[in-house]
């Protein structure tokens, strides 16, 4: 009687290997991650050196819109401790720092989400580095000119026959920094969405149709940025973060246009 002939199986891989390529993704990811936060944190320090440079001016400026309202000639900050003097000099440096490493942050924060771009997608990103910078320093001139009288003015007059306002550096600063710098990052988030979508990764109907979400979002940032309860300082942030979001919608839109994508 004839033997029928069988295909001899190939073998499965071992669940081993398969742990073992699943575990070099992993490992390239990670490492990918380490080499774009060494780049940046590179950055970073090297912006803060800068900084540091220039910081006693920059000092000085910031205290400007406390000179105004302070009642006094001197209009010095109060230091509760020993260190408190040096570590809010240093926060104003690192301040400066991150606004002159914001083009390098930025790019290695969309290098690490977007990987394996194209050439004309790198350029993409590379053109609109400058104005994402821009963009930053209209945001941080925003904060400064339009939320910071109306805020200042409000902690310092509340409440005046209950409390006496003596503001010390470290609470006054992290106050200032804080507005200036995520106010100028909300403002690059217009042109980063409309890089996104020249790569094809977000479309203009997926964030018209999150609109309710972004309300949200945004009077959850206007509570977090402004250290008021008030309603007139949270719309103030509240009305700019919304309007980005709406250019940012607009700019989407464009962008899948610019790059043959259904809008949509």
């Amino acid at each position: 009687m004839q033997q029928l002939k069988t295909t001899p199986k190939v073998p499965a891989p071992a669940p081993e290997e398969e742990g073992h390529e699943l575990r070099m993704g992993i490992l390239e990811h990670l490492d990918e991650l380490r080499r774009r936060g060494t780049r940046a944190m590179l950055a970073l320090i090297a912006g803060t050196v800068v900084g540091l440079l220039l910081a006693g001016s920059a000092f000085e400026f910031l205290l400007t819109p406390y000179c105004q309202i302070s009642e006094t000639i001197d209009c010095r900050l109060q230091v509760l401790g020993p260190t408190e003097g040096i570590v809010s000099y240093f926060r104003v440096s690192l301040m400066l720092g991150a606004m002159i490493a914001i083009p390098v942050l930025t790019y290695q924060i969309l290098m690490f989400i977007v990987p394996g771009l194209t050439q004309r997608e790198r350029r993409y990103v590379l053109l609109a580095l400058p104005v994402i910078t821009l963009l930053f320093a209209i945001g941080a001139a925003f904060a400064w000119y339009i939320l910071m009288p109306p805020a200042l003015g409000f902690l310092q007059g509340f409440q005046p026959t209950l409390f006496k306002p003596e503001w010390t550096a470290d609470l006054y600063l992290s106050f200032i920094t804080s507005l200036i710098f995520w106010m100028g990052v909300a403002f690059e988030t217009p042109l980063i969405f409309f890089v996104l979508a020249l790569l094809g990764l977000v479309s203009a109907g997926t964030l018209a149709r999150n609109w309710r979400v972004a309300v949200v979002g945004s009077s959850i940032a206007a509570a977090m940025i402004t250290p008021t309860v008030d309603p007139v300082n949270m719309l103030l942030v509240m009305v700019p973060l919304m309007t980005l979001y709406l250019l940012s919608i607009l700019l989407v839109y464009i962008g899948r246009r610019i790059n043959g994508i259904d809008a949509a």
